[in-house]
């Protein structure tokens, strides 16, 4: 099993999070929420307003989200759901938790009870220069105030 943090549509509540509970498409459990140890950019940019962290360390906003344990399919599905490599780059990065639910062995328990785990995150290093510049958000809600609902792929 892999961990990996999602901030956007994938969350629960947001328009992609039947993914996550699709078994047909492997297993991803909840462990909790949390933010990035680092500060990244999240953008929400292009015509289907799709939320975006740059990878750009130390820039915009600790990145809230929620952790899950995948398995290797589900990890596979998310890699082509999020055109890894081209459009997202998957990276670890370190997730400090927020809330804690996951159960597993010791070594779960020791990374939440000391608040740091390392997650697979999908970011993005392949983006027009003019991103930089959009508005940075801490957190991503598809019908937020930001007024940028997001278009699902069966609607492009």
């Amino acid at each position: 099993m892999a961990r990996v943090f999602v901030y956007g549509t994938l969350k629960k509540g947001q328009p992609n999070y039947k993914h996550m509970i699709n078994t047909a498409k492997g297993l991803a459990k909840f462990q909790g929420r949390g933010r990035t140890v680092e500060k990244y950019p999240l953008v929400i940019a292009g015509k289907y307003n799709i939320p975006y962290m740059l990878n750009i360390p130390g820039t915009g906003h600790h990145v809230a989200g929620e952790i899950y344990s995948v398995d290797d399919q589900m990890l596979q599905f998310l890699d082509e759901f999020e055109g890894c490599p081209d459009m997202y780059q998957r990276t670890l990065m370190r997730i400090e938790v927020v809330e804690w639910e996951g159960k597993g062995g010791a070594g779960e328990a020791r990374a939440a009870a000391e608040g740091i785990v390392e997650c697979f995150v999908y970011s993005t290093t392949t983006y027009p220069p003019e991103w930089v510049s959009l508005p940075y958000h801490d957190s991503y809600d598809s019908s937020g105030k930001h007024g940028l609902s997001y278009v699902l792929r069966e609607s492009r």
